[in-house]
């Protein structure tokens, strides 16, 4: 398995355990106003989706022959995942407010790589 592909695949199991331990803390010792709930909410799930996003990419990836496109899709996820979910989970949490400016990139980011994932799909050789 190629490096990039090992990093995804360790990077999205991560980023789902990580899902259940936030989720956890903001259940049983958060108290947070309703629209900050439904931010965290919503950074959570973006962060679940895309971590499943990058396990089939290893999988698509391991199936075929990986290519530039697949690996820039699973950069891009991954940078998403770091930008907005962890960015606004920081924030929200404990009251990281600097890198806040940074969230629409990591959206831009998500976008970006599922276009690129579907090039690298179009792209793909199967055995």
């Amino acid at each position: 398995m190629i490096a990039a592909l090992r990093f995804f695949l360790i990077f999205a199991c991560v980023s789902a355990a990580l899902t259940i331990g936030v989720s956890a803390i903001a259940a049983h010792t958060l108290t947070l106003s309703m629209q900050d709930a439904q931010a965290l909410t919503w950074a959570l799930e973006l962060q679940r989706f895309h971590a499943l996003g990058l396990l089939v990419l290893v999988v698509l990836a391991r199936q075929a022959m990986a290519n530039a496109w697949t690996i820039a899709a699973g950069a891009l996820f991954v940078a998403g995942t770091l930008l907005s979910c962890f960015n606004i989970e920081l924030r929200l949490l404990y009251g990281i407010e600097q890198l806040r400016l940074l969230v629409p990139y990591g959206g831009m980011a998500f976008m970006a790589g599922w276009t690129a994932l579907a090039v690298g799909g179009w792209r793909m050789q199967s055995d």
